[in-house]
C-alpha cells in the first residue's frame, strides 16, 4: 500500500471549504514516512494566496488523498486513500525545504523549477487501500 502510494505520479487532494463543501485537486506530491508533501508551483505562485486548497486548510486542517491506478482488466485495479492533519508550510519553513527536496527528487520539472509557494504537509494518520 505505502509502495503503491510513494510511486504514483499523481494524486487527488481533497480538502473541505469554509462552507463544508468538498474540494478536490490533482496535484504532483512526494512522501517521506507517514508524512505527504504538495507544493503550489510556479504556475499558481503567483495566486497562491487565493488559492482554494490553501485557505480550506487554515479553516479546516484536515485533507484526504487518494491514488489509484485503473487498468482494462479490472484485476489490476487498486486505490490508495491517506487521511490526515494538513497544513500550510511558507518558504523559508522546514517544512516547505523538506517539501522542495523530496519533489525535486521525484519530478524532474521540479529539479529544474523548484516550487516557489507554499507546501502543503499532511501528516497521514490513516490508510486504506483496495484490494
Amino acid at each position: 500500500m505505502r509502495a503503491r502510494a510513494g510511486a504514483a505520479r499523481v494524486a487527488r487532494l481533497a480538502t473541505t471549504t469554509v462552507q463544508g463543501d468538498p474540494h478536490v485537486v490533482p496535484v504532483c506530491f512526494a512522501m517521506e514516512g507517514d508524512r505527504l508533501y504538495t507544493a503550489v508551483d510556479d504556475v499558481k505562485a503567483k495566486s497562491a494566496a487565493a488559492l482554494r486548497r490553501l485557505r480550506n486548510i487554515a479553516a479546516h486542517p484536515r485533507a484526504s488523498v487518494l491514488v489509484d491506478h485503473y487498468a482494462e482488466d479490472w484485476g489490476e485495479l487498486w486505490w490508495v486513500r491517506m487521511d490526515g492533519g494538513a497544513a500550510v508550510a511558507a518558504p523559508g519553513d522546514r517544512g516547505h525545504a523538506t517539501a522542495v527536496a523530496l519533489l525535486a527528487a521525484k519530478y524532474e520539472q521540479y529539479a529544474r523549477h523548484p516550487p516557489p509557494g507554499p507546501a502543503i504537509v499532511v501528516e497521514i494518520d490513516t490508510w486504506r487501500a483496495w484490494p
